[in-house]
C-alpha cells in the first residue's frame, strides 16, 4: 500500500477536523508530488499532549509535548516509510496563537512530519532553508498559505 493511514487517538480530532483521514490524504498527495522519495506507506497516530510528551520524552529525551514527531522506518520495513505523530492540544494552540485554521496548521504538521520521514532535516540553516521551500511548495499546492509567513513578519 502507498498512502497514509490515520489512526485517531484523541476524540477532540474529529470533532476539530470534519475528516481527518482525508485531509492526511491530500498532505500526503501533495507531498509525494513534489517529493517522489515519498512512494509508500506511512501510519498517522492523532493522538494529544499526553501521548506525545511520552514519546518525546522517550525518543528524545525532552519531557514535554510537542506538535509534531516523526519515526522514519528506515531500510527496516521496504515500503513503509514509517510513523508520525500530533498532539492536538498543541497543534490547537498554536493555530489560535498564530490566528490559523486548525486544518492549515495540521496540514503543515503533517507535511513538515513527511519530510521529516525521507531525510529532510532542520538542523542548520541549510537544511531548514530546504525544508521550509519544500513545505511552502506543497502547502501552496494545497492553497494553504506560507505557514512561516508569520515569522517573517516579527524579525
Amino acid at each position: 500500500m502507498i498512502g497514509i493511514e490515520t489512526i485517531i487517538e484523541h476524540e477532540a480530532w474529529p470533532r476539530a477536523l470534519s475528516d481527518p483521514q482525508a485531509l492526511a490524504g491530500r498532505c500526503y498527495d501533495a507531498a509525494r508530488a513534489r517529493e517522489p522519495r515519498l512512494a509508500g506507506s506511512v501510519a498517522l497516530l492523532m493522538a494529544d499532549d499526553e501521548i506525545l510528551r511520552g514519546l518525546n520524552a522517550r525518543f528524545r529525551g525532552k519531557d514535554k509535548p510537542t506538535n509534531v514527531l516523526s519515526f522514519p522506518s528506515g531500510e527496516a520495513a521496504p515500503g513503509f516509510l514509517g510513523d508520525i505523530a500530533l498532539a492536538y492540544e498543541t497543534a490547537a494552540r498554536e493555530a489560535q496563537e498564530r490566528g490559523l485554521g486548525l486544518a492549515a496548521h495540521v496540514s503543515h504538521l503533517i507535511v513538515h512530519g513527511l519530510l521529516h520521514l525521507v531525510g529532510y532535516d532542520h538542523e542548520s540553516d541549510d537544511e531548514a532553508a530546504a525544508m521550509e521551500g519544500l513545505e511552502i511548495e506543497i502547502l501552496d499546492a494545497m492553497g494553504i498559505s506560507n505557514p512561516y509567513a508569520h515569522e517573517e513578519r516579527e524579525a
